[in-house]
């Protein structure tokens, strides 16, 4: 993510709106990262369509359990800066650029971070049930906690993580998604990453302040 290369694509702004996945009944949504305004369902609207795609191509029994999508830009600032202070505080020796690049393994930059633009979601799969399926690690786990099992690819996985890490993969990318490579949970479309990755010419989300209907509590897991 903090390759400069990212960051120089330019944004052709869609003025999708906001809407939030939580009127999505095919859509299961988790409450651990869960705000009182439920910010977190939020996504751009070009985006439902394609995770009920997903949906749609898992196998009867198999849910997307969508753990996070729109974040705030200044929860973004926040998340960026403490996880450069502990970076900091246990590698002094690191250069100011060596911390940022490595930082941005596990969190965007502020300034070109997918969650911020609605074009992102963090999930996993689980059963009808909620039960989370084995995916090798937990959700939102930085590499020097799992030993770099957290990267879509790792070696270190059981077969049975590899195989739902696999079935993750193929409905995520068929829908129209793009995963980074650090993080197997995250995907998107539409943001600054994605068009580097597809070769798009310029990003269709930018960062997105507006909101709307934050006063409307978050209606629960589904």
């Amino acid at each position: 993510m903090s390759d400069p290369r990212v960051a120089a694509i330019p944004v052709m702004e869609s003025a999708e709106r906001l809407v939030t996945l939580a009127d999505h009944d095919r859509l299961r949504l988790d409450r651990r990262l869960a705000d009182p305004a439920g910010a977190f369902s939020f996504v751009r609207e070009g985006l439902v369509s394609r995770l009920l795609r997903a949906q749609h191509l898992l196998p009867d029994g198999i849910q997307l359990l969508i753990v996070e999508a729109y974040r705030p830009p200044e929860l973004q600032v926040r998340y960026y800066s403490e996880y450069c202070a502990e970076l900091r505080a246990a590698n002094p020796q690191w250069t100011v650029e060596y911390l940022h690049a490595e930082a941005s393994r596990s969190l965007a930059p502020p300034e070109i971070a997918p969650h911020t633009c609605g074009a992102a979601v963090d999930l996993t799969l689980c059963t009808a049930s909620g039960e989370e399926l084995p995916m090798g690690t937990q959700v939102n786990v930085s590499p020097d906690q799992c030993d770099g099992a957290c990267f879509t690819d790792a070696p270190n996985l059981s077969k049975e993580a590899r195989s739902h890490r696999n079935l993750l993969v193929r409905v995520m990318t068929e829908a129209g998604f793009v995963n980074y490579v650090t993080e197997w949970w995250h995907w998107s479309y539409g943001d600054r990453y994605w068009a580097a990755v597809t070769g798009a010419a310029a990003a269709r989300y930018g960062p997105a302040t507006d909101l709307p209907h934050r006063h409307q509590p978050y209606r629960g897991a589904r």
